[in-house]
């Protein structure tokens, strides 16, 4: 069975709003500090600059995995 074209333009136009979102979610995180916490290493010349979020990152994934968890209790 093969896809229609409009069901995968369907599926195009969901994604690209995902995408969007999770973009606006990133801006807003952004926004109220989360990117800036003890723990996210900036380094740089001038140059150059390397920013890595370690302490976001662990945060994030905290955060996802309790949401996913609850998502899944309540799925059952």
């Amino acid at each position: 069975m093969e896809p229609e074209p409009g069901q995968i333009g369907k599926w195009m136009i969901v994604l690209g709003l995902g995408l969007v979102g999770f973009g606006l979610l990133f801006v807003m995180l952004g926004k109220m500090g989360l990117f800036r916490l003890p723990g996210d290493l900036e380094f740089g010349g001038k140059n150059w600059r390397l920013f890595l979020p370690i302490t976001s990152c662990i945060l994030l994934s905290i955060f996802l995995t309790l949401l996913f968890r609850l998502i899944g209790h309540f799925h059952r």
